[in-house]
């Protein structure tokens, strides 16, 4: 179990959520290779998620390439195709296109894809490199790792009472299935 790894929460503010908590990542980091996270030191819950004016849902801190930061979020929110990238669908974190997400496909978004894609930033590739920016993964190279773990982690069931830990189920794909055929009924 992660134990080494600290947490902070920052209260945020407006009407925005943390979506995932500490247990969440815990339980993340317990199904994962102690060698992928080894570097990692701190996870922080924050309200930095419309810096530099454009929304971010995550970030890691630059000096050291030892923490990651998970942003605060609207209590609405739908993700469009500029955050999904490499063939993700709406529909493999349960929710539906052009529609405002389920808070369950918000937080295995957040968890499996976006928690994964910072660690990824936080995996040395060249230690030689001159610069920090060179010695550690890229924009490519994170998105790429995330996408790996993620298929990796939701190739076998994981027996968990939160079913964030896991694909959308059957049932929820079903219930997706049905909506969008009700809609296009309408």
């Amino acid at each position: 179990m992660p134990m080494n790894v600290k947490f902070s929460v920052s209260t945020p503010g407006g009407d925005r959520i943390h979506y995932v908590n500490e247990q969440d990542v815990r339980v993340l980091l317990g199904r994962l290779p102690h060698t992928l996270w080894s570097r990692l030191r701190a996870v922080h819950f924050d309200d930095q998620g419309f810096r530099f004016r454009r929304r971010t849902f995550g970030y890691v801190t630059n000096e050291g390439r030892r923490e990651i930061t998970l942003c605060a979020l609207p209590p609405r929110i739908g993700l469009t195709k500029i955050v999904l990238q490499f063939g993700q669908t709406p529909e493999q974190f349960g929710a539906r296109r052009g529609h405002k997400w389920p808070v369950l496909a918000v937080r295995r978004f957040l968890l499996y894809n976006v928690f994964l894609h910072e660690l990824g930033h936080l995996q040395l590739i060249n230690k030689r490199a001159p610069s920090a920016r060179r010695k550690f993964a890229d924009e490519r190279l994170a998105e790429a790792f995330a996408i790996e773990w993620c298929d990796r982690l939701w190739s076998e069931s994981f027996v968990h009472a939160d079913p964030v830990h896991n694909p959308p189920s059957l049932s929820e794909t079903a219930a997706l299935a049905a909506e969008t055929k009700l809609v296009r009924c309408e």
